[in-house]
């Protein structure tokens, strides 16, 4: 056989975005490119500030020797130190370029740090609904996912996190604001999250990390604040990109963050910049790296995004979905009106309206839209979502 037969389910499993993005090829070949509204896909439509473009064009003039020679695995000192301030002040914390681990992109972050604290059996917390990579990543690494499922507004149960942490539990990773939902941990759930990871080290004598998975962070909507993770847990860490604040998802451009007072920190460092270049990222672009130390305090014009969620928003509830307002990302949520949401979303299909099922977030009755896209995929597909929910209602 090709492939082994855990990578083949792996395969099955994680295919209804790709799924959605060959089925959408198909249909924009039989009905045009214009009558094909493909709400499936978090590829950013908006493009990068003009701040990256000025950047990127003096990086590839700079003829100084040994611009694009090997550094050392954890990044350049100077851009680790830019990332190090920026969050000095977001966070009020003392980060210093050591702190930092430059990645290759958020799934190259949490890979690394996954290497890292895993052995094999150990145990990873994630909460419903999910990005469905995070089981892969886990896995790569030995480990296994235990899911915890929200509540009515897509907070996690707390009642089940604590039942979910036990003797192999070595991490609990949120993502916040969340994809799928949009939802935005608040600083009390934060608070009563870290709250139980301390009970349970405690209980268990063992060393817990809280991770947060923050490539949206600074998505946010209706002039909230972030509630930055730090002030919860000492044993903290962040994976995170630019993918979505600069615009740069193809770029693959992160980085690790570990809380600065963190008692093992050095040990853990060391541990994060073995498996970097042991897992053969080996370091994050240098071109990149030189680029974005000098954005860290630049971010997309996040109205954008705002006007788009409010678009759907409205027009969803104006059909009668079931639809929680996202605070941050650019995804919404929707309720399925019948229990299969693989079925509702192949009905979607029908009227050239392309979703994802929420059982691929590990959800199902659910589905996902993304609305970082053009104003006229969003409002070009009410139609078909107002026809495929009136089936049912």
């Amino acid at each position: 056989m090709p492939v082994a037969a855990k990578i083949r389910d792996f395969m099955e499993q994680g295919s209804w975005i790709r799924k959605m993005f060959e089925e959408g090829i198909a249909l924009r070949m039989e009905h045009g490119e214009e009558n094909v509204f493909d709400l499936s896909l978090g590829n950013p439509v908006v493009e990068p500030p003009t701040e990256f473009f000025l950047k990127l064009n003096e990086v590839i003039n700079d003829s100084q020797k040994g611009m694009h020679r090997y550094m050392p695995n954890a990044g350049f000192d100077d851009t680790r130190g830019a990332v190090a301030s920026q969050l000095n002040d977001e966070t009020g914390y003392s980060f210093s370029s050591s702190d930092i681990v430059m990645t290759c992109g958020a799934g190259g972050a949490l890979n690394v740090v996954f290497k890292t604290i895993l052995d094999p059996g150990d145990e990873v917390v994630i909460f419903a609904p999910f990005f469905v990579e995070y089981m892969f990543y886990v896995d790569n690494h030995g480990g296994k996912c235990e899911v915890v499922n929200p509540d009515e507004k897509f907070m996690p149960n707390m009642d089940m996190l604590r039942s979910k942490i036990g003797a192999r539990t070595r991490a609990v990773l949120i993502n916040s604001p969340n994809n799928p939902t949009g939802a935005l941990y608040s600083p009390e759930i934060l608070s009563q999250v870290s709250e139980i990871i301390m009970d349970k080290e405690a209980e268990f004598s063992s060393e817990i990390y809280l991770i947060s998975d923050e490539p949206y962070r600074k998505i946010i909507y209706d002039g909230a604040e972030y509630p930055h993770i730090f002030s919860h847990h000492a044993r903290s860490i962040v994976a995170t990109s630019h993918s979505k604040d600069l615009a740069l998802p193809g770029e693959r451009i992160g980085y690790i963050a570990v809380h600065p007072e963190y008692s093992g920190k050095e040990e853990f460092i060391d541990g994060l910049v073995f498996c970097n270049r042991t897992l053969g990222f080996v370091n994050a672009p240098a071109m990149m790296q030189r680029v974005v130390a000098s954005l860290q305090a630049v971010t997309i014009d996040i109205g954008h995004y705002q006007s788009k969620r409010d678009i759907l928003y409205d027009e969803l509830a104006n059909i009668g979905y079931s639809v929680f307002k996202p605070q941050g990302a650019f995804y919404m949520f929707p309720a399925s009106p019948i229990d299969d949401d693989v079925r509702f979303v192949e009905d979607l299909k029908e009227h050239r309206v392309l979703a994802v099922p929420g059982t691929g977030f590990g959800m199902p009755g659910y589905f996902r839209l993304s609305y970082c896209l053009e104003d006229r995929v969003i409002q070009g597909a009410f139609e078909g979502l107002n026809a495929a929910f009136s089936t049912y209602s």
